[in-house]
């Protein structure tokens, strides 16, 4: 007779667990409906979609490279996926689009993309267009040569004229080279993605390729005994996430979402395990700017 309503409790006390477990208002982990955001917000519309469109590198070891499966990988990438688990998104919900330099601020506006995680320097100019979260990684632009070449030193070497430099259309690499050559017409080689600088510097098309230090190190390690770095880096570039303009509350979250990973280890795990393999030393996280 006592055996009923023990079993009766016992399911009840499962059944209770088994709903506790699964659901609820759980703002800060899990994912999918687990998570709920603010009515009206990017967060909510991308939660609730349980999809988001990210543009990115798909030429760049270390941060954004394509790779034998169709899918890129790097630091930029792996960013990316951190913001979208804490949207409650899944990796494999992702959908990438390659978004090489001269169109990042296009693709935002136009709503082609909901993030870009693409080594994009903050600065100004793009903040007329676009808005910024971050930074979460501070390069500093560098220059590549090939191998046997100890003519270039850094970016003086090019004021004579007798140099020719290859870097992206619309980078901030290829504006900041510009004063230290004598004429820009004549030695300033661009193309729409670096892979295509390495090719010609290769070819000896050209003579070094321009662009940031990271990059560049990810291009050497790829490329062994083809290329090094001429002289020190000569700028500070601050990488940020690119999105819509006006959108506050979802750039507030992903700066919430950059401060939170600086701290709790995935950081170190997504440079270690991608561009950390090219340059062991772990960067200092920087401050957000929340400008």
């Amino acid at each position: 007779m006592r055996t009923k309503p023990l079993v009766a409790l016992v399911a009840i006390a499962g059944l209770a667990l088994g709903v506790a477990a699964c659901g609820g208002d759980d703002k800060g982990g899990g994912t999918g409906t687990t998570k709920t955001f603010e009515a009206g917000t990017t967060m909510e519309r991308l939660n609730k979609a349980q999809k988001i469109t990210v543009g990115t590198k798909f030429d760049q070891p270390g941060f954004g490279l394509k790779n034998l499966s169709g899918k890129p990988e790097g630091f930029d990438v792996e960013i990316a996926k951190i913001i979208a688990t804490e949207l409650g998104i899944p990796a494999d919900k992702i959908e990438w689009k390659e978004t090489p330099s001269a169109i990042r601020e296009q693709v935002i506006q136009n709503g082609d993309v909901d993030i870009v995680a693409a080594t994009y320097t903050i600065n100004e100019p793009r903040k007329q267009k676009i808005d910024f979260a971050g930074p979460y990684y501070v390069a500093g632009q560098h220059i590549m040569v090939r191998n046997d070449d100890s003519s270039i030193t850094g970016p003086d070497s090019f004021k004579d004229g007798t140099k020719k430099v290859c870097s992206v259309t619309n980078s901030t690499p290829a504006n900041n080279i510009k004063k230290y050559l004598k004429d820009e017409a004549t030695q300033l080689v661009l193309f729409d993605i670096y892979q295509k600088c390495v090719t010609a510097l290769e070819g000896k098309q050209v003579d070094a390729v321009t662009t940031d230090n990271v990059i560049l190190t990810g291009f050497i390690a790829n490329n062994a005994g083809k290329f090094k770095l001429a002289g020190t880096k000569f700028t500070d570039e601050p990488y940020g996430i690119g999105l819509k303009k006006g959108d506050d509350k979802f750039r507030e979250f992903i700066n919430k979402t950059l401060e939170t990973i600086f701290g709790d280890g995935r950081y170190e795990k997504a440079w270690r395990d991608t561009a950390g393999k090219f340059d062991p030393n772990l960067p200092a996280p920087p401050s957000v700017n929340r400008y």
